[in-house]
């Protein structure tokens, strides 16, 4: 009963092992097809077959995902034909299947090349930092992450004059709204229509007659004769010179109507040479 049990045990491990065997050659298989489509694929990229060495990584992605080549290569077309979006996707993908420093840094690498393209500075940043973090002695990587850092200060400075000129806008916008508030509410205010009607009541009083004996131009006519030593007569009113020369031409008609009617008087009377007693 013993031999037997043995018998079964060594068969069954015979059995485990040759079907862990047949895997370890099945997946052998698989990541060599995968290679030798990665293969076709760089080829087809010398030649600048962008479109065919697409469908060649991708067989070899769909085959073995965890043959970085693959994704990384795709990548690196796809940045060819300035697909960046997708590019950044592929070399995603194959910083986190990469299993070795080497493949981590190329990927990173180039997704900070990317991100530079699209102006995305800070991210850049990140992405060479990922890379020296796997290979700290990148001469490359160290003068790209350089770039990047000053570019993402300038970009940050850039978003932080916009912050202020935006505030500034804001503020002046306020500003404009509370005068048209107020303006509208003057407008609106009837207390203030009566202060107008009022102003304009005495505007026109001003042009015309005074009301009364405070307001009748007294202070203007004072003010008048300190200057020129003489009164200024006022709307309607004759100076004194007028109405002196107004009396002398009446006394000048009257005289000469006088004269005449004594002229009449002579014709009709006769001359006395006696004296009356």
């Amino acid at each position: 009963m013993k031999q037997l049990f043995i018998m079964c045990l060594a068969l069954l491990t015979s059995m485990s092992f040759a079907q862990d065997k047949d895997k370890e050659k099945e997946l052998q298989r698989t990541l060599e097809t995968a290679k030798d489509y990665v293969y076709q694929g760089n080829e087809l990229v010398d030649a600048e077959n962008y479109i065919n060495a697409e469908m060649e990584y991708r067989k070899a992605i769909s085959k073995a995902p965890s043959v970085v080549a693959g994704a990384y290569n795709l990548g690196n077309s796809y940045y060819e034909k300035g697909n960046y979006e997708e590019a950044l996707f592929r070399h995603a993908q194959a910083a986190e299947t990469a299993t070795s420093k080497a493949e981590k840094h190329k990927a990173y690498h180039n997704m900070g090349n990317i991100l530079m393209k699209e102006e995305l500075c800070q991210e850049a940043v990140e992405a060479y930092k990922n890379a020296l973090r796997n290979n700290p002695t990148d001469d490359e990587t160290r003068y790209n992450f350089a770039i990047a850092k000053d570019c993402a200060e300038q970009q940050k400075k850039q978003d932080q004059d916009k912050e202020e000129d935006k505030k500034d806008e804001d503020k002046e916008d306020d500003k404009n709204q509370e005068d048209k508030k107020e303006d509208d509410q003057k407008k609106d205010d009837p207390k203030d229509e009566g202060d107008q009607d009022k102003k304009d009541g005495d505007d026109q009083n001003d042009e015309g007659k005074p009301k009364d004996e405070k307001d009748n131009g007294e202070g203007d006519k004072k003010e008048d004769q300190k200057q020129n030593g003489k009164p200024k007569p006022q709307p309607g009113q004759l100076s004194p010179q007028q109405i002196k020369n107004l009396l002398e031409a009446m006394n000048n008609q009257e005289q000469k109507v006088q004269e005449k009617i004594n002229a009449e008087k002579q014709k009709g009377v006769k001359v006395k040479t006696e004296k009356d007693w």
